[in-house]
C-alpha cells in the first residue's frame, strides 16, 4: 500500500522559557549522575522514532515507515499535538507505560483487593493513574461467610489504596493519582461522601459518586430510593434522593468533592456493554470511562496554533481565521499517532494488555481554545465561543472518525467489534473511541498555550524568589502584546493583576482599559458557573469519551448555586462534573489580594517557587510543570 504523505518541514523549535523549564524539571532523559542528555529536538525525535516504528508491523514499507516518523515529529516539534506525559517520558526508552489513565477492576475478596493494590503499584511505578469503582465491595459490617468475619468496607479499602499510591510514588518521576467511584445505591454511600471532610486523611485521590438520570429524578421529586447490597443484591434501606444529593453539594461546596458522573449518560458510548459490562469508574480526571483493566492513552491538538494561518480573515467571519486544512491534517496523523501508542505500550499487567488491544481507545482531545478565542477576540463567556467550540470539535470527531474508518480497513478494527453494537450499523472502527478532552495541565505549559478547553485562569502573577530574592510579575503573552499594542500597558497594571486584582473592576478606569479587551480577557474565576457548564455540554455533545474540566466558583458561591451547576451539566447531557470554589481548600495559600495559587493539601515536592492552580479538576504548579494528574 503506498501513502502519499505531506510532510511539514520544521526549522526550528520555538519553545518557550517556561516550556523549557518543564521539560528539562520533567521530561528530558538523564543519565546515571541526573544530568540531562537530550534536549527539545531529541525529544521529540525519540518519540517520533519509537511511535513510528510501529508501522513496520503492518507491513508497511521502511521509507514509509520513515516518512510516518516526519509527519509525528512535526506535529510534536511545532507543538500543534502534543500526547500525553507518559509517552513524552517514556516512548523509545524501552521502559515504562506510554498511557495515562487506567481503571483497574476491584473485586469483592480479599485476594481481588490485594490484586488490585499490587496492580496499582505496577501501574503507578511507571507513571500511569488509575480509577476504580468501589462499587461492588460489600458495605461496613457486613458477615463474611467463609470467614465468619465482618467486612470493613469499601472506605477501608480505600484508605489501604492510597497508602499503596503514597509510597509507590515516592522518588518517581511523578506523583500517582487516582480516582474512587461509588454507585449512589451502596449502602455506604453517605460515608464515601464523606471521606474526604477531613483533608489530607485520603492521599492521591479524587473522588466522585456515580448516579443516573433515574436517580436524578428522585431528586427532583424528592422520592426515596433503595440501597442495594452488592452482594446479595437485597434492598437494604432507603434514603431520600434530595437530602443524598444535598450532601453531595454540601461536599463540593466545602472542598470540591465529590463531583458527579452520570453513569447511563457514560454508558451511552459503551458499544460493547453486552460483551464487558458497563463502565462504572473513571481515570483520575474523569474525563475517560474504562472497563476493568482497560487503559488509554490521550494527546492534545494545540487549537491555539491554527489561527491565522494562513492570513485569511479579510470579511471579518470568524471560521477564515483558522487554518481548517492543517487542522485536518493534524487530526488524521494524530489518530494514527495514538492507534500506534497501543502497539508500541508496555503493559504493567498481562490482563491490562489484553483489555486494552480488545477494544484499543484512544483519546484525541484539545488544548489552547482559550487562547484561539483570545487571538480571534472572542469572550469565552459567549454564545459566540460556545458556536466556535461546536463547529471545531465536529470537525475533529469527523476528520478523527474518518482516519479510524481508514486504520480499520487496512490493519482490522478493534478485536471486540464483531460482538459491539458498531457491527449492528458497519462502523468498522480501529478504535472504539476516539475522542477526550484532558487536562492537559504539563503539556500546555510546553505548548505556551492554555489548557484544555479551559478559560484562562489568570491574566499575571507573581513569580517569588527569583534573580537573588527579586519577585516578578508573570503576564500572559496575549494580554501583554495587546496591552502594548493598544497603549495601556504599564507596570502598575501588572502589578496590580498580579497581586489579585481583575479586569472587571469598576475602579479599574484608571488604567484606561478598553471595554473590549475586559471582554475578551475574561478569566476562569469571573465567568458565572452556567457558562462554563454549557461550554463543556458543547464539546461533550461531540466527545465519544468524556470532558476533564472544572467549574469555578466564587468563594461566596452559595450551595444552591452549587446544586444548579450539577443540575444544568446532567440536564446539558455532560458525562460528569468537577467544581471548585475559591478559597475552599484548607491550606489554599494566597498571594497579594485574592489570586487563589495553591489549592490543594497535595503540594508541589520539589518547585522552589510553587505557583499552583485548581484547573480542569487537577492541581498544576505554573512553574515547573508538576501535575497531581498523570494525563496532563
Amino acid at each position: 500500500m503506498t501513502i502519499t504523505i505531506e510532510h511539514k518541514e520544521v526549522k526550528t523549535l520555538n519553545l518557550s522559557e517556561q516550556a523549557e523549564v518543564v521539560l528539562k524539571h520533567r521530561y528530558f532523559l538523564k543519565d546515571n549522575n541526573n544530568d540531562v542528555i537530550e534536549d527539545a529536538d531529541a525529544l521529540f525525535k525519540r518519540v517520533a522514532k519509537a511511535i513510528a516504528a510501529v508501522e513496520l508491523k503492518y507491513l508497511t514499507l521502511p521509507i514509509e515507515a520513515e516518512l510516518w516518523e516526519k509527519e509525528f515529529y512535526g506535529i510534536m516539534s511545532t507543538l500543534e499535538f502534543l500526547p500525553n506525559s507518559p509517552t513524552l517520558m517514556n516512548a523509545g526508552t524501552e521502559q515504562g507505560t506510554l498511557s495515562a489513565c487506567f481503571v483497574l477492576p476491584l473485586e469483592d475478596s480479599m485476594t481481588g483487593i490485594m490484586k488490585a493494590a499490587t496492580d496499582t503499584a505496577m501501574v503507578q511505578k511507571f507513571g500511569g493513574g488509575t480509577g476504580f469503582a468501589l462499587s461492588n465491595i460489600r458495605p461496613r459490617g457486613d458477615r463474611i461467610q467463609t470467614t465468619h468475619g465482618i467486612a470493613c468496607g469499601p472506605i477501608e479499602v480505600l484508605k489501604t489504596l492510597s497508602r499503596v499510591s503514597s509510597m509507590i510514588t515516592q522518588g518517581g518521576k511523578r506523583d500517582g493519582a487516582n480516582m474512587a467511584v461509588m454507585a449512589i445505591n451502596h449502602p455506604d454511600i453517605l460515608d464515601f461522601i464523606s471521606c474526604k471532610s477531613i483533608e489530607g486523611e485520603i492521599h492521591n485521590f479524587n473522588i466522585s459518586v456515580g448516579v443516573t438520570s433515574d436517580w436524578m429524578a428522585h431528586v427532583v421529586n424528592n422520592m426515596e430510593y433503595p440501597l442495594i447490597n452488592p452482594q446479595n443484591k437485597e434492598v437494604v434501606g432507603y434514603l431520600n434522593a434530595r437530602e443524598v444529593f444535598n450532601t453531595i453539594v454540601a461536599g463540593a461546596w466545602k472542598n470540591g468533592e465529590p463531583g458527579m458522573i452520570f453513569l447511563d449518560q457514560v454508558n451511552r458510548d459503551n458499544h460493547v456493554i453486552e460483551q464487558f459490562g458497563e463502565m462504572i469508574a473513571t481515570n483520575p480526571c474523569g474525563e475517560q470511562p474504562l472497563l476493568g483493566n482497560e487503559s488509554c492513552n490521550l494527546g492534545s491538538i494545540n487549537l491555539a496554533t491554527f489561527y491565522n494561518y494562513p492570513p485569511n480573515f479579510q470579511d471579518g467571519v470568524w471560521k477564515n481565521k483558522i487554518n481548517w486544512d492543517r487542522l485536518e491534517k493534524v487530526t488524521r496523523i494524530a489518530t494514527r499517532f495514538l492507534d500506534n501508542v497501543i502497539d508500541a505500550n508496555y503493559y504493567a499487567t498481562q490482563d491490562i494488555e489484553d483489555m486494552t488491544k480488545a477494544t484499543r481507545k484512544i483519546g484525541l482531545g484539545v488544548m489552547g481554545f482559550s487562547d484561539l478565542l483570545i487571538q480571534m477576540q472572542i469572550p469565552y463567556n459567549s454564545p459566540l465561543a460556545r458556536e466556535v467550540g461546536n463547529t471545531l470539535m465536529h470537525s475533529i470527531k469527523d476528520w478523527s472518525d474518518s482516519e479510524s474508518l481508514k486504520l480499520g480497513a487496512f490493519r482490522g478494527t478493534f478485536p471486540a467489534w464483531e460482538d459491539s453494537t458498531f457491527n449492528k450499523v458497519t462502523e468498522a472502527y480501529r478504535n472504539h473511541c476516539r475522542l477526550t478532552v484532558a487536562p492537559t495541565g504539563t503539556i500546555s505549559m510546553i505548548s505556551d498555550t492554555s489548557s484544555g478547553i479551559e478559560p484562562t485562569f489568570a491574566l499575571a502573577w507573581k513569580k517569588q524568589n527569583i534573580l537573588e530574592g527579586k519577585t516578578l510579575n508573570y503576564v500572559n503573552k496575549y494580554f501583554e502584546a495587546d496591552a502594548r499594542k493598544h497603549g495601556f500597558y504599564s507596570e502598575e497594571l501588572m502589578d496590580y493583576l498580579a497581586s489579585g486584582g481583575s479586569l472587571q473592576e469598576t475602579s479599574l478606569s484608571t488604567y484606561n482599559v478598553p471595554d473590549w479587551i475586559k471582554e475578551v480577557y475574561v478569566t476562569a474565576p469571573e465567568i458565572s458557573p452556567t457558562d462554563h457548564v454549557l461550554m463543556q455540554a458543547t464539546f461533550q455533545e461531540h466527545v465519544d469519551s468524556g470532558i476533564s474540566k472544572t467549574i469555578n466558583f466564587a468563594n461566596s458561591a452559595t450551595h444552591k448555586d452549587v446544586e444548579e451547576a450539577y443540575m444544568l451539566a446532567w440536564k446539558t447531557g455532560c458525562k460528569g462534573i468537577t467544581v471548585y470554589r475559591a478559597g475552599s481548600r484548607e491550606k489554599e495559600v494566597l498571594v497579594k489580594g485574592n489570586l487563589e495559587i495553591t489549592s490543594s493539601i497535595i503540594t508541589d515536592p520539589c518547585c522552589d517557587n510553587p505557583y499552583v492552580v485548581h484547573e480542569a479538576g487537577c492541581e498544576v504548579c505554573k512553574t515547573c510543570g508538576w501535575s497531581a494528574c498523570l494525563v496532563a
